[in-house]
């Protein structure tokens, strides 16, 4: 008894999923460890590297799980192959969550995805005497009602599973209010709010971290996705004093005047997030800009980019758009996007480490979210990013996101691209000096990042819950 009244608590955080690009289960992990003084085993699949905070942080332990690839099978039946990837992700969960970690006081699970995860997580923590609690950032079935639709047999069962299990935890998390209704009403389950803030990580980038942040990302930026670009012309210049944002000249450092205004995405590519509006709406900037200063269809490009190069001042920017994330519909966006044929607009994609990625968007102009959540009940993490960073963001419009985004104090709303068109050629004119419309936006972005933090929301909302489920 004594031995056990002594023993520190331990908590496991599973993801069946990325680890790497699950920032909230991230943070959640680090709370764990330095708000509740615990140990945590995180149980996830592998891919792309969390954060550095948790690399290195020894009370953090951190089990890969082997990702499940049937596209073989996939390709003869999905029903099959979704029974299979269930029934081997169920098995390679129980035997980690059983036998890899020590006993856990709490298993806090994310959810989606919910078939094997909570049927499996519900299991062990009976065998293993332990509690249970699901942090909802959407709903599974909503998801997999986008590529089946809602009436599928697949997505009912998948509903029912969902519905049942979720029930079963001894506490849940949800990330916005609309959810803890829908939870509390239709669902029987009592949730708390946990609203995404970001970590202390996130910051405006000073000027130091701008320029050394694109010495770093130099050829990834320089390099265009199809021919030429407007941002490419300026390789030849490139060196390690010159970037297309910043320039150092005798150890001090200073923005370009004529730089483009970086615009930045971050995406998992998946279908609730329509890419093609961005795209639509960077064609329409290019197009409407050219128009209002009276400009040719036949002009000469290379000529208008040297002008640029040179310091020709224009009364709208060139635009830089750089997308961030890895997903299944990556390849088809960028074809489509080398077929573009844009005079002030490039576009970049990439995957950052989890340590530039904050420093990114600390460097930009304008963040646009393009997330609409297929419950219309969850809250786009990338835009509490941004705001962490003093960033403000055009968002695409759904039921809840003016719990977020708060309409011409830290962000604009958009439904069409030819809506995001039009608040791009707001923001950005007389940029980088006289954007009006742009300035209190992002006062207002760095107002809403800086009231609260990640570790002061959970440590009000999620530690009295977690200290009530584990006794």
């Amino acid at each position: 008894m004594a031995e056990e009244a002594g023993r520190r608590k331990r908590a496991a955080v599973v993801v069946l999923g990325d680890i790497g690009r699950s920032p909230r289960m991230q943070y959640h992990s680090l709370s764990l460890a330095n708000q509740a003084g615990m140990e945590v085993d995180i149980v996830a699949n592998g891919g792309s590297d969390p954060h550095l905070s948790l690399r290195e942080n020894p009370s953090i332990h951190v089990h890969e799980m082997k990702s499940v690839q049937l596209s073989g099978i996939s390709k003869i039946s999905g029903a099959l192959a979704l029974l299979l990837k269930a029934g081997i992700q169920f098995i390679m969960l129980i035997w980690f969550l059983c036998v890899k970690i020590p006993r856990p006081d709490v298993f806090v699970v994310q959810n989606p995805p919910s078939v094997p995860t909570l049927a499996a997580v519900k299991l062990v923590s009976w065998l293993r005497g332990s509690k249970f609690i699901v942090d909802w950032h959407n709903f599974g079935y909503t998801l997999l009602g986008l590529s089946h639709g809602r009436s599928h047999i697949i997505v009912k069962i998948y509903f029912w599973i969902e519905k049942h299990f979720g029930r079963m935890a001894d506490g849940a998390f949800c990330v916005t209010k609309a959810m803890q209704h829908e939870l509390a009403q239709n669902w029987g389950i009592k949730a708390t709010v946990l609203y995404d803030h970001s970590p202390e990580f996130f910051h405006p980038a000073s000027l130091t971290e701008k320029h050394e942040l694109f010495c770093r990302l130099g050829n990834s930026i320089c390099s265009a996705m199809g021919s030429v670009d407007c941002i490419s012309v300026e390789k030849e210049v490139e060196d390690e004093n010159t970037t297309v944002l910043t320039s150092k000249i005798d150890g001090e450092i200073s923005l370009k005047p004529n730089r483009p205004a970086l615009v930045v995405s971050s995406t998992s590519w998946t279908p609730d997030e329509d890419f093609s509006i961005l795209l639509e709406a960077a064609l329409m900037y290019d197009r409407r800009v050219a128009a209002t200063l009276g400009e040719e269809d036949s002009m000469d490009e290379g000529q208008l980019w040297i002008d640029i190069k040179n310091g020709k001042r224009f009364d709208y920017p060139r635009l830089l758009f750089i997308i961030t994330g890895k997903g299944p519909d990556r390849k088809k966006y960028e074809e489509r996007i080398q077929k573009l044929n844009l005079r002030r607009v490039a576009f970049r994609t990439m995957w950052l480490a989890s340590e530039d990625y904050p420093l990114l968007l600390g460097s930009a102009d304008l963040g646009v979210s393009l997330h609409t959540s297929s419950s219309g009940l969850d809250l786009p993490m990338k835009v509490v990013d941004m705001f962490g960073c003093g960033l403000p963001v055009c968002a695409a419009s759904f039921s809840c996101i003016e719990e977020l985004v708060k309409v011409n104090r830290n962000g604009l709303l958009f439904s069409t691209s030819s809506e995001l068109a039009d608040e791009l050629l707001m923001l950005f004119k007389g940029f980088p000096e006289e954007c009006d419309t742009l300035k209190p936006l992002k006062d207002g972005a760095l107002s809403t990042g800086s009231s609260s933090k990640w570790s002061t929301e959970w440590e009000t909302c999620a530690l009295p819950l977690v200290n009530q489920v584990i006794g």
